[in-house]
């Protein structure tokens, strides 16, 4: 199935969505990103239109503006879960201490398939000193609930 999904972002740099905005980081453009302003965590969260088996995530950072630790957390309407953030309780998926380099490498790594409703993505320990980080792509990958991929 395609994923038609709703996407909230913890910031945009300046504010400036038009040109720096979350919908970005899903258009497939090499020249357009998802720019947060600066703080020490930045985090995203993205609810699916229907249940999903997420299994993998692919992200390409900005050389320079790349986390150095993800921490993914999923929330399911079916189960029952422990923390709460936005209106969902949310339950570690894989807490990854993941090394990136200072590069613009696509990044790509599974994790334990899990039905989600809602996925939250945290990006922690940036690789720039204002705490900003730059994603030009992500994506995530599994199977929908009803069939087909995601």
């Amino acid at each position: 199935c395609t994923l038609a999904l709703t996407c909230q972002v913890s910031s945009v740099l300046n504010r400036e969505v038009k040109q720096f905005g979350k919908k970005y980081m899903f258009d497939r453009n090499e020249e357009t990103s998802w720019n947060s302003d600066q703080g020490a965590i930045q985090w995203l969260t993205m609810e699916f239109p229907q249940t999903v088996q997420a299994s993998q995530i692919q992200i390409q950072f900005q050389g320079g503006f790349a986390s150095q630790k993800l921490i993914l957390q999923g929330a399911a309407l079916s189960t029952v879960l422990c923390y709460y953030f936005g209106g969902f309780y949310f339950y570690s998926i894989s807490i990854r201490h993941l090394l990136f380099l200072n590069s613009c490498f696509f990044y790509s790594f599974p994790f334990k398939a899990e039905p989600l409703d809602k996925l939250k993505i945290t990006f922690q320990n940036s690789s720039d000193f204002f705490g900003r980080i730059i994603v030009y792509h992500l994506d995530i990958l599994g199977i929908c609930e009803a069939g087909g991929l995601a």
